[in-house]
C-alpha cells in the first residue's frame, strides 16, 4: 500500500471518528432531538460533501497531487518524447506486421482506461458507504439511547406516582380505622360497660400495629391474621350474644408476606351492616394460604333497616379495591355479590 493511499485513510479515519461524536454529542441532541430536522439534514449533507473533498485535499498537501510534482511529470514527458516508440508527445508507434497486429488489441497500451484505474474511484467511491454507515449507526444508537432514557424516566416517574397514591390511601385506612374504633369504646363508656379498660388496651395493641408494621409495604401474613383477630375481639365486647362470629385459617401463614390493612376494610364493613341486636346474625371468615396464593372471603347477614346510615366519607371497600389494582394488578380477583339475604366477598391474591 502506497504512503498516499495510507495517509489518506489515517486522515478519512480522524474524520469519521470527528463526525461520529459531533453526530452524537452535539448535532443530535441539539437539533434532531428538538424537532430542527432541517438544520440536522443540512449539517449532515454538508459533513458528507466535506468527506468527498477534505481528505482528498489534506492529502495532496502532505503527499503532494498524484503523478509526483510538476517538475517530474515534465521529465517523465520529456523521456517519452526521446523514446522512438513515440510520434509526438504520447501517441505509441507499433510495427504494422502480421504478428503484431493481430495481437495489437492484446497489448495492455491498447486496452480502453476503466474507472478501476482511475485514482478518484480508487480513494473515493467505497468510503461513501463508510460515511453513510458511520452515520446510520451513530443515529441509530443516540434515538435508542434517548428512548431508553425517556422510558426509564417514565417509569420512575409512574412508579413515584404509585407510591405516593399508595402512601395516601394508606394514611386514610389509619384514622378511618381508629375513628371507627373510638366510637365503639364511646358506646362502652357511656353505659359504664365494664369492658371500657380492656378495650382501651386492646385498641392500644391494635394501633400499635398500624402505626409500626403498616409502615412496611409487605407483613407476615399471621401478623395480619392476629390484627384481624385482635380487631373481631374488639368489636364483640359491644353486641349481643346474637352476634356469632367464626373466623377459620387454613394453610401455612407464617412464610407468606402481604401488603397490610387488604383485609380489614371487609372485616369493619361486615360489622358495620352486618349484625343485629334484635335477630341472630353471623359473621363466617375463611382465609386459605399456600404457597402461591391467598384466598379470603367473608360473608354476612345483611341488617338494612338497622344500619341504614352508610359510610360517608368513601373509603373503605373502595380505597382497598385501588390498593389491590396498584399492588397486584393483574394478579388478583375480587368478587362482591349479594344473594338470599347475605353479603359476600371473596378475595384471591396470586403471590
Amino acid at each position: 500500500m502506497s504512503n498516499r493511499i495510507l495517509t489518506y485513510h489515517s486522515i478519512s479515519s480522524i474524520y469519521l471518528i470527528a463526525f461520529y461524536y459531533l453526530n452524537t454529542l452535539l448535532f443530535i441532541p441539539k437539533f434532531l432531538y428538538k424537532s430542527k430536522w432541517l438544520f440536522y439534514i443540512l449539517l449532515s449533507v454538508i459533513f458528507f460533501i466535506g468527506y468527498m473533498y477534505v481528505p482528498k485535499a489534506i492529502v495532496d498537501q502532505i503527499a503532494g497531487p498524484p503523478g509526483g510534482p510538476p517538475s517530474e511529470r515534465k521529465s517523465d514527458q520529456t523521456a517519452q518524447s526521446k523514446d522512438p516508440r513515440f510520434h509526438g508527445n504520447t501517441t505509441p508507434f507499433y510495427k504494422h506486421d502480421g504478428a503484431d497486429s493481430n495481437n495489437r488489441n492484446n497489448r495492455p497500451d491498447q486496452r480502453r482506461p476503466s474507472y478501476k484505474n482511475n485514482a478518484f474511484f480508487k480513494l473515493y467511491f467505497g468510503p461513501y458507504a463508510v460515511f453513510l454507515l458511520v452515520f446510520t449507526i451513530g443515529t441509530c444508537l443516540s434515538v435508542m439511547q434517548r428512548w431508553r432514557s425517556l422510558e426509564k424516566n417514565k417509569e420512575e416517574i409512574e412508579k413515584e406516582k404509585l407510591n405516593t397514591e399508595l402512601s395516601f390511601l394508606k394514611s386514610q385506612v389509619n384514622p378511618h380505622f381508629f375513628f371507627n374504633t373510638l366510637n365503639n369504646i364511646y358506646s362502652l363508656a357511656v353505659v359504664g360497660s365494664e369492658h371500657t379498660a380492656p378495650a382501651v388496651l386492646q385498641l392500644s395493641s391494635i394501633m400499635r400495629y398500624i402505626l409500626t408494621e403498616t409502615q412496611k409495604d409487605k407483613v407476615p401474613l399471621q401478623n395480619e391474621i392476629d390484627f384481624i383477630k385482635n380487631y373481631i375481639e374488639l368489636q364483640l365486647v359491644r353486641v349481643t350474644d346474637k352476634v356469632h362470629v367464626d373466623f377459620v385459617v387454613q394453610g401455612n401463614t407464617e412464610e407468606q408476606l402481604i401488603a397490610p390493612l387488604l383485609f380489614i376494610p371487609f372485616v369493619e364493613n361486615a360489622f358495620k351492616y352486618g349484625i343485629s341486636t334484635k335477630d341472630k346474625t353471623s359473621i363466617e371468615i375463611k382465609l386459605k394460604a399456600t404457597k402461591q396464593t391467598i384466598h379470603f372471603e367473608i360473608s354476612n347477614s345483611i341488617v338494612k333497616a338497622e344500619n341504614a346510615i352508610h359510610d360517608a366519607t368513601g373509603i373503605g371497600i373502595n380505597n382497598v379495591k385501588r390498593r389491590l389494582e396498584l399492588l397486584y394488578n393483574n394478579k388478583h380477583t375480587l368478587t362482591v355479590k349479594e344473594l338470599n339475604n347475605t353479603f359476600t366477598v371473596n378475595l384471591d391474591i396470586n403471590l
